[in-house]
């Protein structure tokens, strides 16, 4: 696999899982003893990524310890003002050192029915000099029945919006370029970005026939703790 590096998006404030969410932030949240961050840490390990990094905001010393303790080798980047997830990438991008690395959002229990799929989304990344590649599920594979679509994929894996026929998962694959209109600092969403390689023809996507368990809000979570796996 040509990429080494990934980002861990966890500075969220957590509000869809209020009140749980007051005194713990989400990615300290367990599903079989297990959070969410270490679901997430596993699984870029097992992509044989070894450089990771997190951003932090929310409850943040309670990430910073939690890591500490487990001794989880990960770098931290603590945002003093939440910069979003695009921000949030942007802040951190001299950590990929000018090449190609993962994000992945704590939200989704990222085991290694993905892994497949990962490599094929970066077949598909490389072979079209993508700037962009999304991992997408199918809704009937969701376990939160009511996650609506987000893209749509078209003739040679590439995205659009234009009927949002899939979830996005929360894993991306990025190339550093993508931000040159932006400045270090600057608040705004991925999603500004995104539309932007849609435009141009340089976003593509694969979509994983995996179920897709995601612990979107606190409802969702509670029934996600009754299973015995994911």
């Amino acid at each position: 696999m040509n990429i080494s590096k990934a980002m861990i998006l966890a500075a969220g404030f957590g509000k869809r899982m209020l009140p749980e969410s007051l005194n713990k932030p989400k990615p300290l949240f367990k599903l079989n003893d297990k959070t969410l961050l270490e679901y997430s840490v596993e699984f870029l390990h097992e992509l044989k990524i070894s450089e990771i990094i997190v951003n932090t905001h929310y409850l943040h010393e309670q990430i910073e310890d939690f890591i500490d303790q487990k001794k989880l080798n990960i770098k931290i980047s603590f945002e003093e003002k939440i910069l979003d997830t695009g921000g949030g990438i942007l802040n951190n991008l001299d950590f990929f050192q000018n090449k190609d690395f993962i994000v992945i959002n704590s939200d989704t229990v990222w085991t290694s029915s993905y892994q497949s799929d990962v490599f094929k989304l970066l077949d598909i990344y490389f072979a079209n000099n993508s700037k962009a590649g999304l991992l997408l599920a199918k809704p009937e594979n969701s376990f939160d029945t009511n996650l609506l679509g987000d893209f749509d994929i078209i003739k040679n894996n590439f995205i659009n919006k234009s009927k949002k026929k899939y979830i996005y998962t929360g894993l991306q694959v990025l190339h550093p370029s993508i931000f040159l209109t932006k400045n270090k600092g600057d608040i705004f969403s991925m999603n500004e970005i995104w539309d932007s390689l849609i435009e141009k023809n340089l976003i593509t996507g694969h979509v994983t026939n995996s179920k897709f368990f995601h612990a979107t809000n606190l409802d969702i979570y509670n029934k996600l703790i009754k299973l015995e796996s994911y």
